[in-house]
């Protein structure tokens, strides 16, 4: 999973980000609850785990800006605060659950792992640009009524472009989404994947377009 932990105790943040690190998950922290949105503006995050003493902005207050926005991001609140009024209210404002402090760093685990599935469960099965099609169910990607068949990064890197709906990715974020286990892959290895992408894609009205300081994205053709 990709996480976003905001919570200001140091020591806290510092043994959570390296004990769920150890369990195959990449953690970003941030100590201020005016930093939250701007990571999740950044990058894509599995879930955040949101403590509600934050400085800079409370994490309730974290909480009721991200649900005003309509942003789907699984919250997980982590607080000192265990009160049934406080499991309430935060549930009610939009909070996906609620673990009081102190915990089991497995139950945390557990806890998020159900949060990303429940989220999975509720994302669109079926991506579309132009005339090419992704299945989520199946994994087959189809242009028009033909198969398309790939090697598996050239299937990661296609899914992540046509999962961003438009949106431009930079190499780094396809980077961490192809290669996610293998942090010693330089940058080359997207450019070589999108190349031969770009052949495979000849012939099926998509295309892969290059923006200038943004990154790529999937775009028909003209």
């Amino acid at each position: 999973m990709r996480l976003l932990l905001a919570e200001d105790e140091a020591a806290l943040a510092d043994w959570l980000v390296r004990t769920l690190a150890q369990g195959g998950n990449q953690v970003d922290w941030v100590a201020d609850g005016r930093l939250v949105r701007r990571a999740l503006r950044a990058e894509r995050y599995d879930a955040l785990i949101l403590d509600l003493g934050l400085p800079g902005l409370a994490g309730d207050e974290v909480l009721k800006s991200l649900r005003e926005d309509d942003d789907p991001v699984p919250i997980l609140i982590l607080t000192a605060r265990d009160t049934l009024a406080e499991r309430v209210a935060t549930l009610k404002a939009g909070a996906d659950d609620f673990l009081a402090k102190p915990f089991e760093v497995e139950e945390l685990e557990a806890r998020l792992l159900a949060l990303t599935r429940r989220a999975r469960g509720r994302e669109t099965r079926r991506f579309t640009c132009g005339n090419l099609t992704f299945d989520a169910t199946t994994k087959r990607f189809e242009a028009g009524n033909a198969l398309l068949t790939l090697t598996a990064r050239e299937h990661a890197l296609l899914r992540t472009l046509i999962q961003s709906g438009g949106e431009p990715l930079t190499k780094r974020e396809l980077l961490d989404r192809v290669f996610p286990d293998d942090s010693g892959v330089q940058a080359e290895a997207i450019e070589v994947l999108i190349h031969r992408l770009r052949k495979r894609l000849t012939g099926t009205g998509v295309q892969i377009a290059t923006l200038r300081g943004l990154g790529y994205l999937l775009e028909p053709a003209a």
